[in-house]
């Protein structure tokens, strides 16, 4: 099994009540999508959580993970155990599921494109003692090439701690059909505080520490799970 009492049967902490969202979300329509993960989206996969009794149980924080595969995010949401707000592309926001994410309380981006508003809602929910998700740009396959600017402003800009957070398995390996039941791992890191230099050589060193904290896990992960025992 994984490392840490956490990973014990795949369960994360108990679940705690209360915490902070975006305006105009609702905490009880944020519960009912993180039953939603763990009751329908869960059993989909063998999952195993490893050191879960890492991750703060109140306070600021910036969760950065890689991304895999779009079932990270659904997965992620349901292990968090404390309201979890994440930032997710502004394509997935129509319709019905673009109501039902905006009322759980997650924000939609535009990649690319020069929009605060998403951010500084985030930057509200963390200064009120928030948690923020964010997978960042660069992820190709799981693996990190670089990190946007955006984790590390989040966190220099309330004073949130930073949680990496490695994930494998979502992937379905190329050239192989639909899988039963596929193996994942997720690996919480111990929290970081980011540098505190000012100015955009700060932003810099923040940015470069969120992208090798990440590294380092996803090959602590893959250290800790043998590729042979993901399958």
């Amino acid at each position: 099994m994984g490392s840490g009492p956490a990973s014990q049967g795949g369960r994360a902490p108990a679940r705690e009540r209360g915490g902070t969202l975006p305006d105009g979300a609702s905490p009880f329509l944020h519960r009912v999508g993180q039953w939603i993960s763990i009751l329908f989206v869960r059993p989909a996969y063998r999952v195993r959580i490893h050191h879960a009794d890492r991750i703060p149980r109140t306070g600021p924080v910036v969760l950065v993970a890689n991304h895999s595969s779009l079932a990270d995010g659904p997965l992620l949401f349901g292990m968090i155990p404390r309201t979890a707000v994440f930032l997710i592309k502004h394509e997935m926001f129509r319709g019905l599921l673009g109501w039902f994410l905006r009322k759980i309380g997650q924000l939609p981006v535009r990649r690319g494109e020069p929009d605060r508003t998403p951010l500084l809602a985030a930057v509200r929910v963390l200064r009120s003692g928030g948690l923020v998700g964010v997978f960042p740009e660069g992820t190709r396959g799981g693996e990190m090439a670089t990190a946007q600017n955006g984790a590390a402003w989040l966190a220099r800009s309330s004073g949130a701690v930073l949680l990496p957070v490695a994930c494998r398995g979502t992937r379905r390996p190329e050239g192989r059909g639909r899988r039963l039941l596929p193996r994942v791992d997720v690996l919480f890191g111990d929290p970081v505080v980011l540098p505190d230099a000012k100015g955009r050589a700060g932003l810099t060193a923040a940015t470069e520490r969120v992208r090798t904290e990440l590294v380092e896990l996803i090959a602590e992960l893959d250290r800790l799970v043998p590729t042979a025992d993901k399958t």
